[in-house]
């Protein structure tokens, strides 16, 4: 069960997070400093773990994954989403 992190899903909000493919679990660690550490199970492979990234996190913001737009780092592990 991924954090509470609804408080960050008002509109127009920019989640910086670094993405770790291919771990042993689907994971999110909220530090509070810095940008979230998402782990996904998935390879980045034709965007895999970009899409396992932005389920995971829609799942802890409390919204559909539609709602979160990749503005920044299609192939980096540093990503900044954007709550539509």
């Amino acid at each position: 069960m991924p954090p509470d992190l609804a408080h960050l899903a008002a509109p127009g909000t920019d989640i910086a997070v670094r993405v770790t493919p291919k771990a042993a679990r689907d994971s999110i660690d909220a530090d509070g400093d810095g940008p979230l550490r998402l782990r996904v199970t998935v390879a980045p492979e034709k965007g895999a773990a970009n899409r396992a990234a932005r389920r995971l996190l829609a799942r802890a913001l409390g919204v559909a994954p539609t709602r979160l737009e990749l503005v920044r780092g299609a192939k980096a592990r540093d990503k900044v989403f954007r709550v539509r």
